[in-house]
């Protein structure tokens, strides 16, 4: 594996305990920039710079406004955000999952219908590529705190015509706990579960991404995550890995196939205009 450094600037399989203060770098407000204001852990897209500082606005589409300059970070690393200088680039732009980005598009009034993922990560790998995409659609991604308690969210949530419930479980597969889970649902034209093989949506990372060959291969009943980093020699936290993994993803390219094509289906089956009528 070929070395990278966390947000304070220590190499993952170092063992040294003084890691370096880390150096906040300028970077201009463009409109679609995902930042995350450090005192509060408010996480945006950058949607407008006016005089008095910058808006953002978060995966439910609520805006708050910040001011310009330091106390933020991008991907773990602090940055200051200044206000652009150079005039926006002509022709498309392109979002992190490959669609083509609506620049200055109204906030819209979240649709009824919702797409549950299995916990915190999950939610946070699919804003980080697809965030532009549900905002532009009024899409709200929830999680569902673990396959445990699909039947009951299932059942909860009431899905119905202009309600649909579309759910994404890790590790669907023949014989696995979650696809036991999926079963046990009722399933009707308003409910979509679908899955991706990986154990933890950790896997769904193309390994090439953070210089490994392949993800390391943990025995059955040890917890995955902490197998992972303990034959990687990560002496952190659980947390400080998974910000670090997912900073190095910044777009649908550096993700595997499996992954990109169920989230793309969960998307398009909340979004279909045909049914999202009552």
């Amino acid at each position: 594996m070929s070395s990278y450094n966390d947000r304070y600037g220590r190499d993952v399989l170092t063992n040294s305990p003084h890691p370096k203060r880390p150096v906040s770098t300028q970077e201009a407000a463009v409109p679609g920039l995902v930042v995350e204001d450090v005192q509060t852990g408010y996480v945006g897209a950058v949607v407008e710079v006016d005089k008095h500082g910058v808006i953002l606005e978060d995966r439910n589409g609520k805006r708050r406004a910040f001011p310009l300059g330091p106390g933020f970070w991008i991907d773990g690393k602090p940055v200051e955000l200044v206000r652009p200088t150079a005039p926006a680039k002509s022709g498309r732009m392109v979002s992190a999952s490959g669609s083509v980005a609506v620049l200055d598009h109204k906030a819209r009034t979240a649709r009824a219908s919702r797409i549950y993922v299995e916990g915190k990560h999950d939610a946070e790998l699919v804003e980080k590529v697809w965030g532009h995409d549900l905002r532009v659609e009024g899409v709200v991604v929830e999680e569902l705190g673990g396959a445990d308690d699909l039947a009951a969210v299932v059942a909860e949530f009431q899905p119905r015509p202009g309600r649909r419930l579309g759910v994404m479980l890790d590790h669907l597969v023949a014989g696995s706990k979650e696809t036991r889970l999926a079963d046990t649902v009722r399933r009707s034209d308003h409910v979509l579960i679908v899955g991706h093989p990986y154990i933890d949506v950790w896997q769904a990372v193309r390994p090439a991404v953070l210089g490994l060959k392949a993800w390391p291969d943990v025995p059955k009943g040890e917890p995955w995550k902490e197998g992972v980093l303990t034959r990687l020699g990560w002496r952190g936290e659980t947390w400080e890995a998974w910000a670090h993994i997912l900073g190095k993803v910044t777009t649908y390219t550096d993700l595997e196939p499996a992954l990109l094509g169920r989230v793309e289906e969960l998307i398009d089956f909340v979004t279909d205009p045909a049914t999202d009528r009552p």
